[in-house]
């Protein structure tokens, strides 16, 4: 029988997209040449909620996007059941552009791989940095580190990450620990 644990809830939820804003501004300043770019699926919630924050934080509209890397997977060809792709919506030019990719959860580092390869389809940017929510800092397969994080969780590979969201339609914003 799997465990569940919660990791996080509110209000600590609220304070850690509220840091995570704000240790961005720090290092973008008023985000001239910088864009956020929400990993599909669940990044965007996280991207949704920061950069509603930057923008009240910073008083003006930050250049946001979502990037769906299905087809850029290393697993794509090898699954028993297709996978099924999300939009793609990143309406600006992003080269020599900061461009902070967002994702909920880095495991193994193999999604912020695949989404880097689809990136390059929207040119070269000057700089890529990744913020995630949780951490899972022992379960990479690729040397990727995120530049920002909320929370790291030092898991084991049989445990998994769940983060519900109320724009899933939960009742509240949690992360727990299965397994």
């Amino acid at each position: 029988m799997n465990k569940k644990r919660l990791i996080l809830s509110q209000p600590l939820f609220d304070i850690i997209l509220a840091r995570l804003s704000q240790e961005i501004i720090e290092n973008h300043g008023r985000m001239q040449d910088t864009v956020l770019v929400g990993l599909q699926p669940r990044g965007v919630f996280l991207a949704d909620r920061i950069v509603q924050k930057l923008s009240e934080s910073l008083g003006k509209e930050i250049v946001y996007g979502k990037l769906d890397a299905t087809f850029y997977r290393d697993d794509f060809r090898r699954r028993d059941s297709p996978l099924r792709p999300n939009s793609t919506e990143i309406n600006f030019v992003i080269e020599n552009k900061k461009v902070i990719l967002v994702d909920d959860v880095l495991a193994t580092g193999r999604m912020v791989r695949a989404a880097i390869d689809a990136l390059q389809a929207f040119g070269r940017p000057q700089k890529i940095e990744l913020l995630c929510l949780i951490d899972r800092s022992y379960n990479r397969d690729l040397p990727i580190q995120p530049d920002y994080s909320g929370k790291r969780v030092n898991t084991q590979e049989s445990q998994r990450v769940l983060v519900e969201w109320t724009e899933q339609g939960n009742k509240a914003d949690k992360i727990w620990l299965i397994g």
